[in-house]
């Protein structure tokens, strides 16, 4: 058998390939991420005698190109966490190595190691991995988003205080805001205080009619008096409006490109098979429920539940050392943030729709009464939240028959 070992890197690879712990077969030498490069190494690797697997890192989106050129060539391809790979160390050293060759080598040896531990490599099909990659888009531009809208209310507190407050309507389904829209047309308290209230009202008609707003003469005598009992920090001007407006178009632009990222994966995860069944889940909506299928991904690579839990990075570290034995221990980490941030939003929404009726919402209810702290019961909830997506997908899966693996009897539904 032959354990080859990659070290991913952006753009290139370090290759080794060992046919046991002290045999090296090929030295530890680069491959380009091209096709060129990569058809060789199918070549140099086609020419061994004996069963071959590759093992490479799992680091971040640049091991893809290769695992999918390897994979569609057929050959076994693992990739694993790399964490694996840091805390694998053959023999002992006081001046430990770290070269791309050695890792290589350290990668391959793994490999020999855990021979029969190893799990093939899946590519996602492409709707899967377009939802992904628009997910990464989407959490960008969302923290976008909040420092455009923190931006423009920083301004406003020097040009218009206190104005968004008059202007509690969501946003619609393009991103536009009323309040935004508002402070582009009127970015100062000047031009609405230097006017008679018959002269602002008209003005207000004319931007509610030209934005497609509700029209209120009630709201526009708000909106005066509020102008004439306030203060400006700074003189209207030239300057002033210059950042106020492009503070507005910077935060319109940015808005409308969240909406369409959100409505195109509500498109994209409409057509997973899962959909359905996710979006039945409570606290799950046209928003959520494209996140939580991005960062999850397909479940058929998790063999249990607890493997779902542990890829979140909500599942608690185990530190027992002699007479010490952990009873409550912080969360790993270790998995995705998105998926975490997704899990929050969701407890969040329970937590605030309060759906008796929900087994989630009863349990993080009962952390919540017996006194536990905030993140406790928060990462508590969304651990039985994962349990139930697991099972209520797995059951979706195996009910259209595309559930191609044997059930473990750990990993059944509630």
């Amino acid at each position: 058998m032959f354990a080859v070992g990659v070290d991913v890197s952006n753009g290139r690879s370090t290759v080794a390939v060992l046919q046991s712990k002290t045999k090296v077969i090929l030295k530890p030498f680069e491959v380009p991420h091209t096709p060129e490069a990569l058809g060789r190494l199918v070549d140099k690797l086609s020419s061994l005698d004996g069963e071959t697997r590759v093992i490479m890192e799992h680091t971040g989106r640049y091991y893809e190109s290769i695992a999918m050129f390897l994979d569609s060539a057929g050959f076994f391809v693992s990739a694993l966490n790399p964490l694996l790979f840091k805390n694998y160390e053959e023999g002992i050293s006081v001046h430990p190595v770290k070269t791309d060759k050695a890792d290589a080598v350290r990668i391959a040896k793994f490999g020999l190691d855990k021979w029969d531990l190893l799990r093939q490599y899946e590519p996602m099909d492409t709707i899967r991995y377009q939802l992904k990659t628009l997910n990464t888009q989407f959490q960008l531009a969302s923290k976008s988003k909040a420092a455009f809208t923190n931006n423009l209310i920083a301004l406003l507190e020097q040009n218009y205080p206190g104005i968004r407050k008059h202007f509690p309507s969501p946003a619609r389904p393009d991103g536009s805001q009323k309040w935004v829209d508002y402070v582009g047309t009127f970015w100062h308290l000047d031009c609405v205080r230097k006017l008679s209230q018959n002269a602002f009202t008209e003005r207000y008609f004319k931007f509610c009619r030209k934005h497609d707003y509700n029209f209120s003469e009630e709201k526009a005598a708000e909106l005066y008096r509020h102008a004439q009992s306030t203060i400006a920090l700074v003189p209207k001007s030239d300057i002033s409006k210059l950042m106020v407006k492009e503070a507005v178009s910077q935060l319109n632009s940015v808005s409308r490109t969240l909406e369409t990222y959100r409505s195109e994966m509500n498109r994209l995860a409409s057509q997973l098979p899962e959909y359905q069944t996710v979006m039945g889940m409570y606290g799950v909506g046209p928003s959520m429920g494209p996140q939580l299928m991005a960062e999850i991904g397909d479940i058929r690579r998790f063999p249990q539940k607890n493997s779902i839990i542990a890829f979140a990075g909500i599942d608690p570290k185990k530190e027992d050392s002699g007479d010490k034995v952990s009873t409550t221990g912080k969360s790993t980490k270790r998995g995705s943030p998105h998926l975490r941030k997704t899990l929050f939003v969701i407890m969040d929404i329970l937590i605030q729709l309060k759906p008796a009726d929900d087994p989630v919402y009863q349990f993080l209810d009962k952390k919540r009464s017996e006194g536990k702290p905030y993140y406790v019961y928060m990462t508590a909830g969304g651990t039985k939240f994962l349990r139930i997506y697991y099972g209520k997908v797995r059951d979706c899966l195996i009910e259209k028959g595309l559930w191609d693996k044997p059930l473990i009897e750990s990993g059944k539904s509630d």
